[in-house]
């Protein structure tokens, strides 16, 4: 059976990829490729029924976003999502520090559902979505 959401831990961080793509600039292919994405178990994806590749909305209490999903390339992680630093991740990650100085990056519950012909917005479209400019 196919569920329409999954219930999951966010962990976001840094990856290879996603620092090459910085170093190119944050506006480039290799950034977007990069960063606009979540990392599933496959396990997962079957349960959502979505392949590699597909858009996923995914949601927190802090805010949405759509990306790529693709499957974790090393090991079998069922029940976490990762996604890697930029603004996609800070899109759901929110800003509250609780007193602590730095927001949460990890650790908190998202929903990941799939999003077929939703569009992944640009870092200059999701920035105007964000903070309107």
């Amino acid at each position: 059976m196919v569920d329409q959401k999954l219930r999951a831990t966010l962990i976001t961080g840094r990856t290879i990829d996603q620092g090459v793509g910085k170093e190119l600039g944050k506006g480039t292919k290799e950034y977007f490729d990069s960063a606009a994405v979540c990392f599933l178990d496959k396990t997962d994806m079957i349960k959502l029924g979505i392949r590699n590749g597909a858009t996923v909305r995914v949601t927190s209490k802090f805010g949405t976003v759509v990306v790529k999903a693709k499957k974790f390339p090393r090991g079998s992680m069922p029940g976490l999502v990762f996604i890697p630093c930029g603004l996609w991740a800070n899109a759901i990650c929110g800003d509250d520090t609780y007193s602590m100085g730095m927001p949460m990056f990890k650790g908190f519950t998202v929903e990941v559902e799939p999003a077929p012909n939703q569009p992944i917005l640009t870092l200059d479209e999701l920035l105007k979505e964000e903070y309107g400019r």
